[in-house]
């Protein structure tokens, strides 16, 4: 197993969850390739976005079955819309220590303030990403919330009203 994996299975552990890592046939670089390999809807796969706001890191658990609206984001967070960028893959790796493709929602060096799309609610099981590209595991959007102590957020324009955050509240810690 490699050391990444390793580090996602003792976090999933550390967080009380009783979810094995996956290994997938073959690597998978979108949220329709994982669902394709899983046998699930594309909007049940967890993408692990890692955004940089005002030089602090933020990571989204997303649906793949839309896309971040940074626009949105900022709205959210009570910053410009310049301050919020995707996060480039040094910064995702220093931050995560994972590799884009394969970041995980936990088993980081160090805590990661997490926005959690409410849409993922509407699945029963969701899939996210276990360090690598070709790992994922199976969870639910409550425990999502709970391992990455996670903000639940609108976090895409076509979804609509919805729960919110405060941008009180998204102030970075």
């Amino acid at each position: 197993m490699h050391e990444r994996v390793r580090r996602v299975s003792t976090a999933l552990r550390e967080h009380g969850s009783a979810a094995e890592v996956v290994e997938l046939p073959a690597p998978a670089p979108t949220a329709a390739n994982a669902a394709a390999q899983l046998g699930c809807t594309v909007g049940a796969v967890a993408n692990s976005l890692v955004f940089s706001v005002d030089s602090a890191p933020l990571l989204v658990l997303t649906s793949g079955a839309h896309r971040v609206d940074t626009r949105l984001l900022a709205r959210l967070l009570g910053v410009g819309r310049g301050k919020v960028r995707r996060a480039d893959p040094a910064f995702v790796l220093e931050v995560t220590g994972q590799e884009v493709g394969g970041v995980a929602p936990v088993g980081h060096p160090r805590p990661v303030r997490t926005l959690v799309d409410v849409a993922l609610e509407g699945h029963g099981q969701v899939w996210a990403g276990a360090g690598m590209p070709h790992t994922v595991f199976p969870t639910t959007f409550a425990e999502l919330l709970r391992m990455t102590d996670g903000e639940p957020a609108v976090v895409a324009a076509d979804q609509g009203a919805g729960p919110t955050i405060s941008p009180d509240a998204a102030s970075p810690p």
